[in-house]
């Protein structure tokens, strides 16, 4: 096989050069820019009871449903990852099954001052037992899905509420709407 060689010009080459520092500062600039998203994401901390205030109010609608909000008081953005461990009742032995199809397709980002909330599904005819509660344990979890330390223990509305073996929580969701609606 034959290998030919061209002559290039000065023209030619000094624009290769040219073109090849160009790739360079492009190289750098995204290395500087994957840096700078590296470091934005590290700011933002796992919500938890330290950094957010958790309130439970019941709903007109849907009937037998509370909604669960956590509110970000911190000074950092926040994730509130999954759906929150939830235990109705100081003697309660199991936590609530999460709904499974209410997972975000993102992890719900709370800035400072901003909220997430979680649908409660109560109680259904479908459910076995059941009992009224006054009080609903809470338990952030962290990136893989584990409970955090720190339950915080929150008052029900109206002196109690009935829960059976039916009750459900939804994944956090960025609106009171998105976390009722299931």
């Amino acid at each position: 096989m034959r290998i030919s060689t061209r002559p290039v010009s000065r023209v030619s080459a000094s624009s290769m050069v040219v073109a090849a520092a160009l790739a360079l500062v492009g190289v750098q600039a995204a290395g500087q820019t994957a840096g700078a998203a590296t470091k934005e994401a590290s700011s933002v901390v796992t919500c938890t009871t330290a950094n957010t205030k958790l309130t439970v109010t019941e709903v007109s609608r849907p009937i037998n449903h509370l909604l669960l909000k956590a509110t970000n008081t911190g000074t950092k953005p926040c994730y509130a990852y999954s759906a929150p461990y939830l235990r109705a009742g100081a003697d309660a032995q199991a936590v609530m099954p999460w709904a499974d199809e209410t997972t975000p397709q993102a992890v719900v980002t709370l800035e400072p001052g901003h909220s997430a909330y979680a649908g409660i599904l109560t109680y259904s005819p479908d459910g076995e037992g059941g009992s009224t509660e006054k009080t609903l344990g809470v338990f952030l979890t962290d990136r893989k899905g584990d409970a955090l330390a720190g339950e915080k223990t929150l008052n029900l509305p109206n002196g109690g509420v009935f829960f059976n073996s039916a009750a459900t929580v939804t994944y956090w969701q960025d609106n009171a709407a998105d976390a009722l609606s299931w």
